[in-house]
């Protein structure tokens, strides 16, 4: 374990989370909220009385292993979050540490997942940290240090594989750090867009802006009681619910569109099989829902087509209380927070190239036990699927099965029903935020007790981080001098 080099990553997590609350910290000290204000000052000076000392002197090695990326991935992200919920706590917005760390776990794995009962009267600055979080989140604090930092060691990649969601990670060009500015100047295009699309349909700057972070983060997190639903307009669902689905597709096909490699970009697999379940979905609880829920067939739609984009992506803005939808609606939107967005995206879930590798799979298996002279292999866009990925896939399902079994067990010892502890589970380790009961898009996660709470903070950061960081950072074999 390079642990100088794990500690100066680590000094530069907190100082780049302390520039990144720079503008809630004046967002605060504009609208005069001086509580909020000086909370974030305490934050910001606490994180560089940390991080400066800890970067003061670059280490000799900078070599990191894939053990070492691993750790310094789940570190830095228990790290930020910590860090991250001080405002909550030091301004007394959320009086319970539990609580603000609950809250912002949640923003930063981009799940949406509150604690709040009410938001609509919080603090401003308060209230933009908690919607940034998601934006910070959603693309990662590790792939921006990436990119604005002066290492070039082709090693860094294993950071930004650890980080990034989706069974491999490509560079798309031979540098890493040019990948991570690639990856990051379109998703700032992406959100600028969003903002002003919202901006000329008339919503507040403000709202514009928290809305869109929710949005690129995939996150949720909304300004508005009611969330996207307060509006009560078209525009803003259809603009959102687009939005929603372009950052759930994988940031490769952006980039293969921006070279001009058109076909390539449009015949992806993985794109072309999650917009067919997107479509798919949207048509089955639009004739679902129509005279059942809502007395026309545009109305339908229109709600169908933002909520199933909202969970598929693993958004979490709601415009309607899917709880009150027919039951076969429930369940299609049920498997949409499993299945989750494409590799490579800002969603979460278990990502639909994972599914599509895992009914090849299948596939290939039935037809060796029919047809056991038959070589047959995985293949995916074309190109066949290295032994690598295969065996990661399948301990990734492994240990999401074993995972989300047991949290079911101990978010059941607080007693709520199947719908609650069941969907609760799902909608935080597949980073969702609203579930169904009690959980769902018209309540929250105040009612649970302090261990079905640290359960679910657990589950978000393994869903985010897609467990095998966490489940590194817990081993013995993480201590080892052995370089792997």
């Amino acid at each position: 374990m390079n642990s100088r080099m794990l500690q100066y990553i680590l000094g530069l997590v907190l100082k780049i989370e302390a520039l990144f609350m720079i503008p809630a910290a004046l967002i605060s000290f504009f609208y005069h909220e001086e509580k909020p204000f000086f909370a974030f000052l305490a934050a910001i000076i606490l994180m560089l009385a940390i991080g400066i000392p800890a970067t003061v002197k670059q280490p000799e090695n900078k070599l990191i292993y894939m053990k070492e990326g691993l750790c310094i991935a789940a570190l830095s992200w228990i790290l930020i979050s910590v860090f991250g919920a001080l405002p909550f706590f030091f301004s007394r917005v959320i009086p319970s540490f539990l609580d603000c760390l609950f809250e912002t776990v949640s923003g930063f794995t981009t799940t949406g997942a509150s604690i709040l009962n009410e938001v609509e009267s919080l603090p401003r600055g308060i209230l933009f940290w908690r919607s940034f979080t998601h934006w910070i989140g959603g693309m990662g604090v590790l792939v921006f240090l990436l990119a604005v930092t002066p290492f070039s060691s082709g090693s860094m990649l294993h950071i930004m594989r650890a980080e990034s969601p989706g069974p491999s990670t490509n560079k798309f060009v031979p540098k890493v750090k040019q990948t991570a500015k690639i990856l990051y100047l379109i998703y700032i295009f992406l959100t600028v867009a969003e903002v002003v699309l919202l901006i000329m349909g008339g919503m507040p700057l403000f709202d514009s802006l928290v809305n869109s972070f929710g949005t690129a983060g995939t996150g949720g997190f909304a300004v508005k009681n009611a969330s996207i639903g307060e509006y009560h307009n078209a525009y803003f669902d259809y603009v959102i619910g687009i939005f929603m689905i372009l950052f759930g597709i994988n940031f490769n096909v952006y980039f293969l569109i921006l070279t001009k490699k058109y076909h390539e970009a449009f015949h992806d697999e993985e794109l072309r099989v999650y917009l067919c379940i997107i479509g798919a979905a949207v048509f089955l609880i639009t004739m679902n829902t129509y005279k059942a829920v809502y007395p026309t067939l545009a109305e339908a739609f229109r709600y169908a087509f933002f909520q199933v984009s909202s969970i598929i992506t693993t958004t979490g803005f709601a415009t309607s209380d899917f709880n009150r939808w027919p039951q076969l609606s429930r369940m299609i939107l049920l498997f949409l927070m499993i299945c989750g967005a494409c590799a490579g995206s800002t969603g979460g879930g278990v990502k639909v190239s994972r599914v599509i590798i895992a009914l090849k799979t299948s596939n290939k298996e039935l037809k060796r036990i029919f047809h056991p002279q038959v070589v047959t292999t995985v293949q995916l866009n074309g190109k066949t699927i290295d032994r690598e990925t295969l065996s990661s896939v399948h301990v990734y399902l492994i240990l999401y099965v074993v995972i989300f079994a047991f949290s079911v067990l101990l978010i059941s010892i607080d007693g709520f029903n199947f719908d609650t502890t069941f969907s609760s589970v799902v909608a935080c380790l597949n980073n969702i935020g609203p579930g169904l009961g009690i959980v769902g898009p018209a309540g929250n996660y105040s009612g649970f007790g302090p261990l079905a709470k640290i359960t679910l903070i657990m589950d978000m950061l393994l869903g985010r981080l897609e467990i095998f960081p966490i489940v590194m950072l817990l081993s013995c074999a993480v201590w080892k001098k052995t370089n792997y």
